[in-house]
């Protein structure tokens, strides 16, 4: 997940504060400035941004509400990973995620003129171990016949097109249709091209209060002013389950730490996003999904299970990589040992990294459902009432695409057939 600078946590534990749900006769509306638009989304992220620029796309207004700054949360704080493996023989949901939001990243910087350093790099997953190259040879036999895009290399073939990956490896699964880009660069790309279709985007607008009027409308109070909207999206990440619990809701999505580092600009040396394969081999024989507790962490409780590794080098020369998954509720704090422990991984993968130091570290929150997949659609218990959310660990790389389908079920008042995995009608209830 986490990825760019570090950020200040300028908020309490839970999240926003303050929230309340109350009746309209119990807000002072005479005395708050009303702002009135056609949808309100609440969230900053990628997929708040997208959902906003594809919405005024189609000649919505639309009021985005984000209580930082643009991209201040996950969105802004990941890798910057676009992951993609082709449609394969039969699309289901994370096909059109994935692909779909390539496409878009490739709208956006070719075709819409914005610089995210966008760039269809390839990826390449390390293999280290015997058995990790067994689940790589099963993976890529089981993806192929499926229709998708990948390939098992050798060690030699891999080493050919990534020169600095270690040669002690056993070989690299490869990606071709994988990118990359510049996760702050392209959600302010987002809120940028939605503003100039028309929408409203503001930030330091922290939500203290949401209503619901008898006809179905929504009013959404900050500090500043009263919003009035038919439509209201949640998009605000890890923070969806506060914002439903004052619509009366329990969307089961929660906070998953992930942390990163830096090191200082160096010259070319890594060309293609780089993960490693211990994690994915590890999590086919155990998710280690619980009750309260999401599939595919590397940690349960403060016990590591298994280490997760992705990175890349950014256009400025920076080797960026993270890959800790921990549940430790809102809090942001860095942990020394997570860090360590992925610099050897990462030191492994490319031994050259033995020998640069670390310059910053930095973590971020990221929304996972418990149920695993994402939540994506209309909540069926309130009117005109959508969420996006449960993007865990690859919300930048398929944030553009929920975004977009969530705008064109909102707008033409048809489910895309392919959110019936993510209905919230599956996991959503009343509190």
């Amino acid at each position: 997940m986490v990825e760019g600078a570090g950020l200040e946590n300028r908020y309490t534990p839970l999240g926003y504060r303050g929230f309340e749900s109350r009746s309209l006769r119990h807000w002072n509306t005479d005395e708050i400035p009303m702002d009135t638009a056609d949808v309100i989304i609440i969230g900053g992220g990628i997929a708040g941004t997208s959902a906003a620029f594809h919405l005024a796309e189609h000649g919505r207004s639309v009021t985005l509400l984000e209580r930082g700054a643009i991209a201040s949360e996950a969105s802004g704080v990941n890798a910057g990973g676009v992951g993609a493996l082709g449609w394969g023989n039969v699309p289901d949901l994370e096909s059109y995620l994935t692909m779909g939001s390539l496409q878009i990243f490739k709208r956006l910087q070719l075709e819409l003129g914005y610089d995210v350093e966008f760039r269809a790099s390839g990826g390449l997953q390390a293999i280290q171990t015997a058995e990790q190259y067994e689940f790589a040879r099963d993976r890529a036999l089981s993806l192929k016949a499926r229709g998708y895009v990948a390939e098992l290399l050798t060690v030699n073939e891999a080493r050919a097109i990534e020169p600095e990956l270690s040669p002690s490896l056993k070989g690299a699964m490869y990606f071709p249709l994988r990118g990359q880009a510049d996760p702050v660069k392209t959600t302010r790309a987002f809120a940028d091209a939605a503003r100039n279709l028309g929408a409203e985007i503001l930030t330091d607008r922290e939500v203290t209060g949401i209503a619901q009027s008898a006809d179905g409308t929504y009013e959404v109070v900050c500090h500043e002013a009263a919003f009035h909207a038919r439509n209201l999206v949640l998009a605000a990440g890890a923070w969806c389950g506060p914002l439903g619990k004052i619509l009366g809701v329990s969307i089961p999505v929660v906070p998953v730490r992930g942390q990163m580092w830096a090191t200082e600009p160096l010259p070319p040396r890594v060309f293609h996003g780089l993960s490693g394969a211990e994690s994915y081999a590890y999590w086919s024989d155990d998710s280690g999904a619980g009750p309260d507790t999401p599939p595919e962490l590397t940690h349960l409780g403060e016990r590591r299970i298994t280490r997760h590794l992705y990175g890349r080098q950014t256009r400025d020369g920076g080797v960026i990589f993270g890959g800790d998954r921990q549940l430790v509720g809102y809090d942001r704090t860095v942990d020394a040992t997570g860090v360590e422990a992925n610099f050897a991984h990462a030191a492994e993968v490319l031994p050259f990294l033995n020998g640069v130091a670390i310059s910053r570290t930095w973590s971020g929150l990221m929304p996972f459902s418990l149920d695993g997949k994402p939540i994506i659609g209309k909540i069926p218990l309130l009117d005109n009432l959508y969420v996006v959310t449960g993007l865990a660990s690859s919300g930048f790389g398929r944030g553009p695409m929920a975004g977009k389908l969530i705008a064109d079920y909102l707008h033409t008042g048809h489910r895309p057939q392919v959110l019936a995995e993510s209905d919230p009608g599956r996991c959503v209830t009343p509190l």
